[in-house]
Protein backbone atom coordinates (compact mmCIF):
# COMPACT_ATOMS: atom_id res chain seq x y z
CA UNK A 1 0.00 0.00 0.00
CA UNK A 2 2.56 2.35 0.47
CA UNK A 3 4.41 1.76 -2.41
CA UNK A 4 1.37 2.48 -4.26
CA UNK A 5 0.85 5.75 -2.85
CA UNK A 6 4.42 6.45 -3.78
CA UNK A 7 3.97 5.82 -7.38
CA UNK A 8 1.02 8.04 -7.15
CA UNK A 9 2.91 10.97 -5.68
CA UNK A 10 5.49 10.42 -8.93
CA UNK A 11 2.83 10.30 -11.05
CA UNK A 12 1.09 13.50 -9.75
CA UNK A 13 4.75 15.28 -9.71
CA UNK A 14 5.56 13.98 -13.49
CA UNK A 15 2.16 15.26 -14.75
CA UNK A 16 2.80 18.86 -13.06
CA UNK A 17 6.16 19.07 -14.36
CA UNK A 18 5.04 17.83 -17.84
CA UNK A 19 2.30 20.77 -17.70
CA UNK A 20 4.79 23.47 -16.53
CA UNK A 21 7.24 22.46 -19.64
CA UNK A 22 3.83 23.20 -21.95
CA UNK A 23 3.03 26.45 -20.40
CA UNK A 24 6.92 27.90 -20.30
CA UNK A 25 6.12 31.17 -23.28
CA UNK A 26 8.71 30.46 -26.26
CA UNK A 27 11.44 33.79 -26.55
CA UNK A 28 10.45 36.59 -29.14
CA UNK A 29 13.26 37.65 -32.12
CA UNK A 30 14.43 40.96 -30.59
CA UNK A 31 13.45 43.57 -32.87
CA UNK A 32 16.61 45.60 -34.80
CA UNK A 33 17.28 48.66 -36.90
CA UNK A 34 18.82 47.31 -39.91
CA UNK A 35 20.03 49.35 -43.60
CA UNK A 36 20.11 47.61 -47.11
CA UNK A 37 23.33 48.16 -48.78
CA UNK A 38 23.28 49.60 -51.83
CA UNK A 39 26.12 51.19 -54.12
CA UNK A 40 26.90 55.04 -54.69
CA UNK A 41 29.38 57.44 -56.60
CA UNK A 42 31.36 58.96 -54.29
CA UNK A 43 33.42 61.97 -54.39
CA UNK A 44 37.39 61.69 -53.19
CA UNK A 45 38.92 63.94 -51.18
CA UNK A 46 42.29 64.71 -50.54
CA UNK A 47 44.07 66.94 -48.08
CA UNK A 48 47.10 68.71 -49.35
CA UNK A 49 49.41 70.56 -46.33
CA UNK A 50 50.02 74.27 -47.93
CA UNK A 51 51.69 77.87 -46.78
CA UNK A 52 49.39 80.86 -46.96
CA UNK A 53 50.88 84.26 -48.59
CA UNK A 54 49.19 87.37 -49.14
CA UNK A 55 47.33 88.11 -52.69
CA UNK A 56 50.46 90.75 -52.80
CA UNK A 57 53.36 90.85 -50.02
CA UNK A 58 55.77 93.79 -50.81
CA UNK A 59 59.12 94.05 -48.61
CA UNK A 60 59.81 97.73 -47.58
CA UNK A 61 63.50 98.61 -48.42
CA UNK A 62 65.45 101.58 -47.34
CA UNK A 63 66.86 102.49 -50.73
CA UNK A 64 69.34 104.90 -49.17
CA UNK A 65 71.71 104.72 -46.69
CA UNK A 66 71.07 106.78 -43.31
CA UNK A 67 69.94 106.97 -39.76
CA UNK A 68 66.13 105.95 -39.44
CA UNK A 69 64.71 109.26 -37.49
CA UNK A 70 61.51 108.08 -37.65
CA UNK A 71 58.74 105.35 -37.54
CA UNK A 72 55.44 106.93 -38.19
CA UNK A 73 52.79 104.21 -38.10
CA UNK A 74 51.46 101.43 -35.60
CA UNK A 75 52.91 97.99 -35.46
CA UNK A 76 50.77 94.94 -37.16
CA UNK A 77 47.93 97.55 -38.16
CA UNK A 78 46.30 98.12 -41.53
CA UNK A 79 48.13 100.74 -43.69
CA UNK A 80 46.81 103.11 -47.12
CA UNK A 81 48.60 102.91 -49.93
CA UNK A 82 50.67 106.30 -49.93
CA UNK A 83 50.82 106.96 -45.68
CA UNK A 84 54.24 107.65 -44.52
CA UNK A 85 55.16 104.71 -43.31
CA UNK A 86 59.77 105.51 -42.41
CA UNK A 87 61.58 109.04 -42.78
CA UNK A 88 65.33 108.47 -43.08
CA UNK A 89 68.02 111.34 -41.56
CA UNK A 90 68.11 113.67 -44.98
CA UNK A 91 71.10 116.07 -44.42
CA UNK A 92 73.19 114.95 -46.31
CA UNK A 93 70.92 114.16 -49.01
CA UNK A 94 69.93 117.75 -49.03
CA UNK A 95 73.39 118.80 -48.97
CA UNK A 96 73.95 116.73 -52.08
CA UNK A 97 70.75 118.52 -53.64
CA UNK A 98 72.15 121.96 -53.15
CA UNK A 99 75.53 120.80 -54.11
CA UNK A 100 74.02 119.82 -57.43
CA UNK A 101 71.92 122.84 -57.90
CA UNK A 102 74.70 125.24 -57.80
CA UNK A 103 76.62 122.57 -60.85
CA UNK A 104 73.36 123.49 -62.31
CA UNK A 105 73.93 127.06 -61.96
CA UNK A 106 77.67 127.16 -62.81
CA UNK A 107 76.82 124.95 -65.84
CA UNK A 108 73.46 127.56 -67.21
CA UNK A 109 76.25 130.50 -67.28
CA UNK A 110 78.92 128.47 -69.05
CA UNK A 111 76.32 127.35 -71.37
CA UNK A 112 74.63 131.46 -71.35
CA UNK A 113 78.40 132.76 -72.43
CA UNK A 114 78.99 129.84 -74.75
CA UNK A 115 75.94 130.71 -76.32
CA UNK A 116 76.64 133.98 -76.68
CA UNK A 117 80.42 133.97 -78.37
CA UNK A 118 79.01 131.45 -80.79
CA UNK A 119 75.90 134.03 -81.72
CA UNK A 120 78.85 136.64 -81.89
CA UNK A 121 81.16 134.26 -84.00
CA UNK A 122 78.79 133.15 -86.24
CA UNK A 123 77.83 135.86 -88.50
CA UNK A 124 81.53 137.15 -88.82
CA UNK A 125 82.56 133.43 -90.10
CA UNK A 126 79.73 133.88 -92.44
CA UNK A 127 81.73 137.18 -93.94
CA UNK A 128 84.89 135.66 -93.53
CA UNK A 129 85.91 137.75 -91.28
CA UNK A 130 87.35 135.60 -89.45
CA UNK A 131 88.82 131.69 -89.36
CA UNK A 132 86.92 129.01 -89.95
CA UNK A 133 88.72 127.35 -86.50
CA UNK A 134 87.59 130.26 -84.46
CA UNK A 135 84.41 129.07 -85.35
CA UNK A 136 84.67 125.67 -84.99
CA UNK A 137 86.09 126.31 -81.40
CA UNK A 138 82.52 128.34 -80.46
CA UNK A 139 81.10 125.75 -81.24
CA UNK A 140 82.62 123.07 -80.00
CA UNK A 141 82.42 125.27 -76.27
CA UNK A 142 78.71 125.95 -76.92
CA UNK A 143 78.12 122.08 -77.35
CA UNK A 144 80.40 121.22 -74.52
CA UNK A 145 78.32 123.65 -72.13
CA UNK A 146 75.17 122.35 -73.10
CA UNK A 147 76.59 118.96 -72.38
CA UNK A 148 77.37 119.93 -68.92
CA UNK A 149 74.32 121.48 -68.07
CA UNK A 150 72.69 118.62 -68.91
CA UNK A 151 74.98 116.33 -66.81
CA UNK A 152 74.73 118.48 -63.72
CA UNK A 153 70.34 118.50 -64.49
CA UNK A 154 70.80 114.69 -64.25
CA UNK A 155 72.63 114.55 -61.13
CA UNK A 156 70.28 117.10 -59.66
CA UNK A 157 67.67 114.45 -60.95
CA UNK A 158 69.19 111.34 -59.16
CA UNK A 159 70.04 113.81 -55.66
CA UNK A 160 66.43 114.91 -55.73
CA UNK A 161 64.85 111.35 -56.34
CA UNK A 162 68.19 110.25 -53.36
CA UNK A 163 66.21 112.69 -51.11
CA UNK A 164 62.76 111.89 -51.80
CA UNK A 165 64.09 108.06 -50.48
CA UNK A 166 64.37 109.55 -47.50
CA UNK A 167 60.46 109.20 -47.18
CA UNK A 168 59.31 105.37 -47.23
CA UNK A 169 55.55 105.17 -48.29
CA UNK A 170 53.55 102.51 -48.42
CA UNK A 171 53.40 101.07 -51.36
CA UNK A 172 49.77 99.49 -51.22
CA UNK A 173 46.71 99.05 -48.80
CA UNK A 174 47.08 96.28 -46.15
CA UNK A 175 48.69 95.08 -42.98
CA UNK A 176 52.18 95.91 -42.45
CA UNK A 177 54.48 93.30 -39.90
CA UNK A 178 57.00 94.44 -37.28
CA UNK A 179 59.97 96.78 -38.16
CA UNK A 180 63.12 95.27 -38.47
CA UNK A 181 65.23 98.26 -37.09
CA UNK A 182 64.28 100.97 -34.33
CA UNK A 183 64.91 104.64 -34.61
CA UNK A 184 68.37 105.75 -34.40
CA UNK A 185 70.01 102.90 -35.95
CA UNK A 186 71.84 102.90 -39.53
CA UNK A 187 69.96 101.33 -42.68
CA UNK A 188 70.41 100.57 -46.41
CA UNK A 189 73.10 98.37 -45.93
CA UNK A 190 74.40 95.51 -43.95
CA UNK A 191 74.60 94.32 -40.94
CA UNK A 192 71.26 96.28 -40.15
CA UNK A 193 68.63 95.30 -42.10
CA UNK A 194 68.05 96.12 -45.93
CA UNK A 195 64.30 95.29 -45.73
CA UNK A 196 62.77 97.32 -43.29
CA UNK A 197 59.19 95.82 -43.09
CA UNK A 198 56.25 93.84 -44.84
CA UNK A 199 52.82 95.19 -46.31
CA UNK A 200 50.69 92.42 -46.59
CA UNK A 201 47.57 92.86 -48.73
CA UNK A 202 45.28 89.64 -47.57
CA UNK A 203 41.75 90.48 -48.36
CA UNK A 204 42.59 87.60 -50.56
CA UNK A 205 45.29 84.96 -49.57
CA UNK A 206 47.31 82.65 -51.78
CA UNK A 207 47.81 79.49 -50.64
CA UNK A 208 51.09 77.38 -52.00
CA UNK A 209 51.31 73.54 -52.12
CA UNK A 210 52.84 70.72 -53.78
CA UNK A 211 51.48 67.25 -55.49
CA UNK A 212 53.46 64.22 -56.10
CA UNK A 213 53.35 63.44 -59.74
CA UNK A 214 51.12 60.89 -59.55
CA UNK A 215 48.84 62.81 -57.57
CA UNK A 216 48.95 65.67 -60.15
CA UNK A 217 48.32 63.04 -62.81
CA UNK A 218 45.07 61.73 -60.95
CA UNK A 219 44.05 65.50 -59.91
CA UNK A 220 44.05 67.26 -63.82
CA UNK A 221 42.82 64.21 -66.02
CA UNK A 222 39.37 64.95 -64.11
CA UNK A 223 39.79 68.80 -65.36
CA UNK A 224 40.75 67.13 -69.06
CA UNK A 225 37.85 67.82 -71.12
CA UNK A 226 37.66 67.05 -74.85
CA UNK A 227 36.77 70.14 -77.03
CA UNK A 228 35.50 68.90 -80.69
CA UNK A 229 37.14 64.88 -81.65
CA UNK A 230 40.62 66.14 -81.69
CA UNK A 231 42.04 69.06 -79.39
CA UNK A 232 42.02 68.54 -75.58
CA UNK A 233 41.85 71.40 -73.31
CA UNK A 234 42.24 71.92 -69.42
CA UNK A 235 38.92 73.38 -67.60
CA UNK A 236 39.44 76.94 -66.64
CA UNK A 237 39.31 76.60 -62.86
CA UNK A 238 38.56 80.59 -61.68
CA UNK A 239 34.99 80.08 -62.17
CA UNK A 240 35.08 77.03 -60.53
CA UNK A 241 34.87 76.84 -56.55
CA UNK A 242 36.05 73.80 -55.92
CA UNK A 243 38.91 73.77 -52.89
CA UNK A 244 38.41 74.06 -49.41
CA UNK A 245 40.82 75.48 -46.88
CA UNK A 246 41.29 73.71 -43.48
CA UNK A 247 42.74 75.66 -40.86
CA UNK A 248 45.16 74.19 -37.97
CA UNK A 249 41.98 73.83 -35.64
CA UNK A 250 40.72 72.27 -37.89
CA UNK A 251 37.97 74.12 -38.89
CA UNK A 252 37.30 75.10 -42.56
CA UNK A 253 37.39 78.28 -44.00
CA UNK A 254 34.34 80.02 -44.61
CA UNK A 255 34.93 80.60 -48.47
CA UNK A 256 35.75 78.31 -51.02
CA UNK A 257 38.59 79.06 -53.56
CA UNK A 258 40.20 77.92 -56.71
CA UNK A 259 42.95 76.95 -58.31
CA UNK A 260 44.92 80.03 -60.31
CA UNK A 261 48.37 78.83 -61.04
CA UNK A 262 50.56 75.03 -61.35
CA UNK A 263 54.06 75.76 -61.71
CA UNK A 264 55.83 75.05 -65.27
CA UNK A 265 57.43 71.99 -63.80
CA UNK A 266 57.88 68.26 -61.94
CA UNK A 267 60.81 69.15 -59.46
CA UNK A 268 62.94 66.06 -60.28
CA UNK A 269 64.64 66.58 -56.95
CA UNK A 270 61.42 66.07 -55.15
CA UNK A 271 59.01 64.44 -57.64
CA UNK A 272 56.67 67.09 -56.83
CA UNK A 273 54.91 70.32 -58.41
CA UNK A 274 53.78 73.84 -57.34
CA UNK A 275 50.24 74.14 -57.15
CA UNK A 276 48.73 77.47 -55.99
CA UNK A 277 45.12 78.70 -54.88
CA UNK A 278 43.35 81.85 -53.81
CA UNK A 279 40.58 82.03 -51.24
CA UNK A 280 38.60 85.25 -50.22
CA UNK A 281 39.51 86.42 -46.78
CA UNK A 282 37.30 88.99 -45.97
CA UNK A 283 37.36 89.48 -42.42
CA UNK A 284 41.12 89.19 -42.45
CA UNK A 285 41.41 85.78 -40.36
CA UNK A 286 44.18 84.19 -41.67
CA UNK A 287 47.10 85.56 -42.11
CA UNK A 288 50.62 84.93 -44.35
CA UNK A 289 52.77 82.50 -42.91
CA UNK A 290 50.20 79.63 -41.16
CA UNK A 291 50.18 76.55 -42.35
CA UNK A 292 47.00 75.19 -43.51
CA UNK A 293 45.79 72.43 -45.43
CA UNK A 294 43.93 72.40 -49.10
CA UNK A 295 40.91 69.69 -49.42
CA UNK A 296 40.93 68.98 -53.04
CA UNK A 297 38.57 66.61 -55.00
CA UNK A 298 40.73 64.52 -56.56
CA UNK A 299 38.48 61.19 -57.92
CA UNK A 300 34.97 60.44 -58.40
CA UNK A 301 34.85 56.68 -57.08
CA UNK A 302 31.56 54.37 -58.80
CA UNK A 303 29.88 51.84 -57.35
CA UNK A 304 31.08 51.94 -54.01
CA UNK A 305 29.31 51.00 -50.88
CA UNK A 306 28.78 53.33 -47.77
CA UNK A 307 28.41 52.08 -43.95
CA UNK A 308 28.09 54.43 -41.69
CA UNK A 309 30.73 54.40 -38.98
CA UNK A 310 28.09 53.93 -35.85
CA UNK A 311 27.16 50.17 -37.26
CA UNK A 312 30.68 49.64 -37.61
CA UNK A 313 33.53 47.99 -34.61
CA UNK A 314 36.84 48.25 -34.78
CA UNK A 315 39.49 46.02 -32.86
CA UNK A 316 43.32 46.83 -32.99
CA UNK A 317 42.69 47.85 -36.47
CA UNK A 318 39.95 45.07 -37.84
CA UNK A 319 36.72 46.59 -38.84
CA UNK A 320 33.91 44.76 -38.14
CA UNK A 321 30.20 44.36 -39.26
CA UNK A 322 26.77 42.62 -38.41
CA UNK A 323 25.10 41.47 -41.04
CA UNK A 324 21.77 39.91 -40.95
CA UNK A 325 20.66 36.98 -43.17
CA UNK A 326 17.59 36.43 -44.86
CA UNK A 327 16.47 34.10 -41.48
CA UNK A 328 17.17 36.80 -39.26
CA UNK A 329 20.28 35.23 -37.95
CA UNK A 330 23.24 37.86 -36.92
CA UNK A 331 26.66 37.05 -38.22
CA UNK A 332 29.64 39.06 -37.64
CA UNK A 333 31.43 40.33 -40.79
CA UNK A 334 35.31 41.33 -41.13
CA UNK A 335 35.54 43.89 -43.57
CA UNK A 336 37.91 45.91 -45.59
CA UNK A 337 38.04 50.28 -45.10
CA UNK A 338 39.31 52.25 -48.34
CA UNK A 339 38.84 55.50 -46.82
CA UNK A 340 36.54 57.60 -44.43
CA UNK A 341 33.57 59.53 -46.18
CA UNK A 342 31.26 62.16 -43.81
CA UNK A 343 30.53 59.76 -41.04
CA UNK A 344 30.78 56.86 -43.43
CA UNK A 345 33.62 54.24 -44.64
CA UNK A 346 33.72 53.66 -48.19
CA UNK A 347 34.62 49.37 -47.91
CA UNK A 348 36.55 47.90 -50.13
CA UNK A 349 35.82 44.35 -49.55
CA UNK A 350 33.76 42.38 -47.27
CA UNK A 351 30.42 43.65 -48.10
CA UNK A 352 27.88 43.21 -51.06
CA UNK A 353 24.59 45.48 -52.51
CA UNK A 354 21.42 44.13 -51.15
CA UNK A 355 22.57 42.89 -47.91
CA UNK A 356 21.26 44.10 -44.60
CA UNK A 357 23.49 45.30 -41.72
CA UNK A 358 22.71 46.35 -37.89
CA UNK A 359 22.60 50.30 -37.69
CA UNK A 360 21.60 50.73 -34.51
CA UNK A 361 22.03 49.24 -30.34
CA UNK A 362 25.19 47.58 -32.12
CA UNK A 363 26.42 46.74 -28.36
CA UNK A 364 23.54 44.78 -27.62
CA UNK A 365 23.80 42.17 -30.67
CA UNK A 366 25.58 39.19 -30.62
CA UNK A 367 26.54 36.44 -33.20
CA UNK A 368 24.10 33.82 -34.22
CA UNK A 369 21.26 35.79 -32.19
CA UNK A 370 17.68 35.52 -33.75
CA UNK A 371 16.44 39.41 -34.79
CA UNK A 372 13.50 41.06 -36.52
CA UNK A 373 15.09 43.60 -38.76
CA UNK A 374 13.65 46.58 -39.24
CA UNK A 375 14.61 48.51 -42.35
CA UNK A 376 15.56 52.27 -41.60
CA UNK A 377 17.17 54.94 -43.95
CA UNK A 378 20.15 56.14 -42.81
CA UNK A 379 20.83 59.98 -42.88
CA UNK A 380 24.36 61.42 -42.50
CA UNK A 381 24.77 63.61 -39.46
CA UNK A 382 27.70 65.70 -41.85
CA UNK A 383 26.86 68.21 -44.56
CA UNK A 384 28.21 68.49 -48.00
Amino acid sequence: MPNQNYSIVLLVLFLFGCKHEVEKPIAQAAPISVIQLKTETVPIYKDFVGQVFGIKDIPIRARVDGFLEGIHFEEGNRVEKGELLYSIDSQVFEAEVARVNSAVSSAKTLLAKSNSDYNRIKPLADLNAISKSDLDGATARKEAADAELKAALASLEIATINLGHCKIYAPINGVIGKTLAREGEYVGKQPNPIILNTVSDIDTIRVQFFLSEAEYLTFMKRLLVKKGDTDKKFKTLADKQILELILSDNSIHTHKGHLDFIDRNIDPSTGSILLQASFPNPDRLIRPGQFTKVRALVNMRENSILVPQKAVQEIQGQYMVFVVGNDGIVQIRNIEVFKNYKDYYIVEKGLEPGEQIVVDEVQKVKSKMKVAPKLVQYQSKVEN
